[in-house]
């Protein structure tokens, strides 16, 4: 195994961390660590950062509860920068969004920006109605819905499965996706709803992975 290579902290004894969701590679804020706030990350399981504002250790989602949980720590080239690849329990930044970098510069070279994948965007939409639960935002749709309650949006699930049946047996295959997709977001904000994570599914499927399934009537 290739040893890890030494950390080169800056003369503040600090190196910048770039922190990223592992589900969708979303870069979700920049912090900075000294060699306590790395090894109390790599011990703990929970990122740690330096506050430089306030001279002292940092444990990230401390007084929110929005922790970032470590999945993996990456060194650049040169060992003197790293990328912090976590699962966050819930929006990162202060103001309630889920990445702090939030605002677009004008910029005149750019390009057409990729399609995220189908697992991908749901993580990204499952992201963005846990940003709404949290940080409610006036004529959202999404609030709406869990303002009220569960009994509102198992009501809708019903419809839209329905339709998606429906759909099913039509032969345009742009609209069974289209109601496929409201089922989905649906089915998404109940979860939130309830509390219970988009992983916690993900687990669940995970343990289903190859195992002989029994046919039911």
């Amino acid at each position: 195994m290739t040893e890890p290579p030494a950390i080169r902290f800056d003369d503040r004894g600090l190196v910048p961390a770039v922190v990223q969701d592992a589900r969708d590679g979303t870069v979700l804020m920049l912090g900075y660590m000294n060699a306590e706030a790395l090894a109390a990350t790599r011990e703990s399981g929970d990122v740690w950062f330096w506050s430089r504002s306030r001279s002292a250790l940092w444990h990230k989602g401390e007084t929110s509860g929005n922790y970032l949980r470590l999945v993996e720590i990456l060194a650049d080239c040169d060992a003197d920068a790293l990328v912090i690849r976590v699962l966050p329990t819930g929006p990162t930044c202060h103001t309630g969004a889920r990445s702090c970098f939030g605002t677009a510069l004008p910029a005149s070279g750019t390009h057409p920006e990729p399609a995220l994948s189908g697992g991908a965007i749901l993580d990204h939409l499952n992201q963005i109605i846990a940003g709404r639960a949290s940080t409610p935002e006036p004529g959202s749709y999404t609030n709406y819905l869990l303002t009220q309650g569960v009994d509102r949006i198992g009501r809708k699930i019903g419809e839209e499965a329905a339709e998606t049946i429906i759909a099913a047996k039509n032969e345009s295959t742009a609209d069974l996706a289209g109601e496929v997709a409201d089922l989905f977001y649906h089915a998404l904000v109940l979860l939130a709803a309830r509390g219970i994570g988009l992983d916690e599914v993900g687990a669940v499927l995970a343990t289903r992975e190859g195992a002989p399934r029994r046919h039911k009537e």
